[in-house]
């Protein structure tokens, strides 16, 4: 028997045809006006909409409201569960630089953070010494929509740039903050990618620009107190596929800029004793070829895979010669053990490796070249490390997790290897890790893999196969799903849910190939991951096929409709969170924020009718088909310069237009948001409580 009942007659897209002809091959796709002309403007002023799209898109939420409005009061008790586990006047723990201590915190009943500082050892629990340099919920007072971007000091620590996005379309406007009197100064430095670096004398600034395409193609230097429209352009980027990024090294000596697409890369440097100088070049980019630097002193050490070296190894370079001809190994090259990243202090080098999937820090003492591990013994745990925020110490810091243990955070002495846990994450309402399991099991795929699966459940949950599973997944761009604490799914295994991570290729979880066996002409391999997932939970009874919920956001929405499309019968309801299943239109408009960066991961069909056929082979909305769909959750965001809102609009008429079966297909637009989805932090458990009851409908455990 259907969950929904009595629901009105869902809206029906008008079907206004648009052919075309590639390669000889010729498509004709039915929804294309869903797509506004002006989508440019649109993402600055939403206002300008075309009232038919925002006619059809408020059309969409009302009948979702309809089909959802028997789970309201769950919804509002889902959230009060979720806020109930957060400490809502919660602090960081302050991180040292120089004569301060710098946090952020939040205060009872506030969406966004403040960012605070200290005297450098002051008490970090007294709140009276604390000085509120930025206050979120001040500056994002009266605003449908507001992120901030951090607050970046200057070395005298006298002033800050300070960014925000108030329209979800992630152009971020940069200002100028005296940090003594509180007060923003005229500066004003519109469409950036949200952050910049400051030159060691604080009287200026280096930042990226986005261009109209939301392409981060130009680096400029700001002088304070000068317009915006006087700002020295230090380098443009000709290539429309390649990011572009800005940074600075933790000795103030040298402006990074960093050059990438998601397979190859490149950098040049600035050094801050000249800020009009021209940047210099590393090494120029190869096609497939990675690296990242990280500054030493007198030298520099490089993360790369060049050479043959797919799982990353560390080079060194003198500072003032960093040219790939003077690259010299310093940690080799070990099949099967991920490099992830680096960083560097006075005495000491370090780096996060991932072997056998699971995450350990490593530590080198620069001068003997010994090296030691942090490591822990759990089945599956995350660990992050932040290092520290000056160059001259041997204490670093770095955070702990499981799926059942709250967060942890410790400072880690490099000579002594003691360790001091900081904080422990609180978890108000109560939790005890003993009424819960997490496990890390193995699914066999078609091909002879193993896919990892990380589970969390609660000790007194039958696996019988008649326990209710949210099955999440994502398996792009190299991105690794963490197997840490999360307060909210607590919420589902306390409903006697098992809530499962399939850690399917296209990341790289089992190292740098498993992302390249589900990229490009391999990138099924993620969705038969998935699937074998789901067979294998099925199989060894911890649920079954008519209880399984997929969920999944952003590329792993792609994964969601392509799942859809495949194996429909295996799955009781599928969550998809601004999906991009509209694969090949997108990747065939070279005007769109991500097209040109994103070829080199899913394939460029402008120019090769190979890699058009291989993605017309899987893109969701393309094979929408006559088959029973389950029911179907889509989300997406108005002014989402990521995913579009029109890419899970069109996929929606679609799936309506062509199931055979009876199960609703839902699409939530939020018309105040963008790809992250609503900005405060309870804002947002207001979004998941909605998607957790759309779970839960869908498994009948309301």
């Amino acid at each position: 028997m259907s969950v929904f009942n009595s629901l009105p007659t869902p809206p029906a897209a008008p079907k206004k045809p648009v052919s075309d002809t590639r390669h000889g091959i010729t498509r004709t796709d039915n929804y294309a006006w869903l797509r506004a002309d002006n989508w440019q403007a649109m993402f600055k002023d939403p206002s300008i909409l075309d009232p038919e799209i925002r006619r059809h898109l408020e059309a969409e939420n009302a009948y979702m409201n309809a089909a959802m409005e028997d789970t309201k009061p769950l919804q509002k008790l889902l959230f009060s569960e979720m806020r109930a586990r957060i400490k809502e006047d919660d602090s960081s723990v302050p991180v040292k630089d120089g004569a301060y201590a710098y946090g952020t915190s939040y205060v009872t009943g506030g969406e966004q953070p403040r960012y605070f500082r200290i005297a450098r050892d002051g008490d970090v629990t007294d709140e009276t010494i604390r000085t509120v340099l930025l206050d979120g919920d001040k500056e994002a007072s009266g605003k449908a929509y507001f992120r901030l971007a951090g607050l970046d000091h200057t070395t005298d620590h006298s002033h800050g740039i300070w960014g925000y996005d108030d329209k979800g379309s992630e152009f971020y406007t940069l200002k100028v903050r005296d940090l003594a009197t509180g007060e923003d100064l005229a500066d004003r430095i519109e469409n950036t990618g949200g952050g910049g670096v400051w030159a060691p004398d604080g009287k200026s600034f280096f930042y990226s620009a986005l261009d109209e395409n939301h392409r981060p193609s130009k680096v400029f230097h700001h002088i304070v107190g000068r317009p915006q429209s006087e700002d020295r352009l230090v380098y443009e980027e000709a290539d429309a596929g390649f990011f572009m990024g800005v940074g600075g090294s933790l000795l103030d000596d040298v402006i990074y800029i960093d050059i990438h697409d998601h397979e190859t890369s490149e950098y040049r440097l600035l050094s801050t004793k000249d800020l009009t100088a021209e940047p210099k070049l590393v090494a120029a980019r190869e096609e497939g070829i990675e690296y990242s630097l990280t500054e030493g002193g007198d030298i520099f050490y490089i993360l790369t895979n060049d050479d043959g070296a797919k799982d990353f190894k560390i080079m060194e370079a003198p500072v003032d010669n960093p040219g790939k001809e003077s690259w010299r190994e310093v940690v080799a090259h070990k099949p099967g053990t991920l490099i992830i990243s680096h960083m560097a202090y006075a005495r000491h080098l370090l780096w996060l490796e991932r072997k056998d999937g699971l995450p350990q820090i490593m530590i080198r003492d620069r001068a003997t070249g010994e090296e030691h591990a942090i490591a822990f013994a759990e089945e599956a745990y995350s660990l992050g490390l932040s290092g520290a925020a000056e160059y001259d110490t041997d204490v670093i810091r770095f955070s702990y997790s499981s799926m059942t243990t709250p967060s942890q955070l410790y400072d880690y002495n490099m000579v002594t290897r003691e360790r001091t846990l900081l904080k422990t994450q609180e978890v108000p309402s109560g939790h005890n890790p003993d009424d819960y399991v997490t496990r890390r099991v193995f699914a066999p795929a078609r091909d002879g893999e193993t896919v990892p699966v990380t589970l969390l459940y609660r000790k007194d949950t039958p696996l019988d196969g008649t326990a209710p599973c949210l099955l999440y997944g994502y398996g792009a761009y190299g991105i690794t799903i963490p197997a840490g604490f999360n307060t909210n799914c607590l919420s589902l295994a306390d409903r006697g849910f098992v809530y499962a991570i399939a850690h399917i290729r296209g990341g790289k979880d089992k190292g740098f190939s498993w992302y390249e066996d589900g990229k490009m002409d391999k990138k099924t391999n993620t969705f038969k991951d998935f699937v074998a997932a789901a067979d294998y939970l099925n199989q060894q009874k911890f649920t079954s096929y008519a209880r399984i919920i997929a969920e999944g956001g952003s590329a792993g929405g792609m994964l969601m409709g392509a799942v859809a499309n495949m194996a429909p019968e295996k799955f009781a309801g599928i969550i998809a969170a601004v999906p991009f299943v509209d694969v090949l239109n997108t990747m065939l408009d070279d005007t769109l924020p991500l097209t040109p960066p994103e070829w080199p991961e899913w394939g460029n069909p402008i120019d090769s009718q190979e890699e058009y056929e291989q993605i017309a082979a899987y893109s969701p909305y393309d094979n929408v088909g006559a088959k029973a769909y389950p029911p179907i959750l889509a989300l997406g965001g108005l002014t989402d310069p990521r995913v579009t809102y029109w890419e899970p609009a069109k996929w929606v008429a679609k799936l309506r237009d062509q199931t055979t079966g009876a199960a609703p297909i839902l699409l939530k637009t939020n018309m105040d948001a963008g790809h992250g989805g609503a900005s405060g932090r309870f804002q947002r458990l207001e979004e998941i409580a909605f998607e957790y009851a759309f779970a839960i409908k869908v498994a009948g455990k309301m």
